[in-house]
């Protein structure tokens, strides 16, 4: 079954770096406009997941929640969960470190998405 988030290297050492400091983690990533589009990192359970928002899975070993709104417009691709360099201004726990999470994406076949289904 194809998963629906993966991580990139870099941010897999990135998650690894801050769960060394803040423990257990977890991702949101709601559909609002400008850094409120890109996905956020915060110490698991610190943010309240709402009862639209989907599980996408979990990405090197945190819980990836994206809001249903913005899931209709995403569930036909494979979220790719990287980092870039710049600093964004939400509260995402990387920002202090000159860096943030980014979302690249590629579509699934049409084989992956029956076996979504």
């Amino acid at each position: 079954m194809p998963e629906r988030i993966i991580a990139t290297e870099a941010a897999i050492e990135l998650i690894d770096k801050l769960r060394k400091q803040h423990g257990p983690l977890m991702f949101h990533q709601s559909g609002g406009c400008c850094d409120g589009s890109q996905p956020m990192c915060f110490p698991e359970g610190e943010f309240r997941v709402g009862q639209t928002d989907v599980c996408l899975g979990e990405v090197a070993g945190c819980k990836f929640y994206m809001s249903g709104d913005q899931f209709e417009y995403w569930k036909h691709t494979q979220l790719i969960l990287d980092v870039i360099k710049g600093r964004g201004s939400s509260f995402s726990l990387e920002i202090p470190l000159g860096v943030r999470f980014h979302i690249r994406s590629r579509i699934f076949s049409d084989q992956e998405l029956a076996e979504l289904s």
